[in-house]
């Protein structure tokens, strides 16, 4: 099993802001549920801590394999969702291992 967990800080000068794109990114990848092969869990988390150096939003989902994983990337939707969310950010953290 591969685990992908993805971070962000997100676009925002106020709360209201930043709560607007943390609802659209999760909405966004809440869309995926379903529509892409291997993709066997997908979880959207928005951060509460408000501890100045924690990220916004993340994401963790988890593939039957690495080649699940790269289809993932590739894949349409997932594609069409990178692009509805991408100017929303202004850092992004990644990290995949096997579990």
């Amino acid at each position: 099993m591969i685990k992908h967990i993805v971070m962000w800080t997100v676009r925002g000068d106020s709360a209201a802001q930043k709560s607007t794109a943390i609802a659209q990114v999760r909405r966004s990848f809440e869309s995926l549920r379903g529509r892409i092969p291997g993709l066997l869990c997908l979880e959207i988390g928005a951060d509460h801590s408000r501890i100045d150096y924690a990220c916004d939003v993340v994401l963790y989902s988890e593939f039957a394999s690495q080649a699940d994983l790269d289809a993932y990337a590739d894949h349409p939707e997932h594609l069409r969702v990178k692009a509805e969310v991408a100017g929303l950010r202004t850092t992004r953290h990644q990290v995949d291992y096997a579990a």
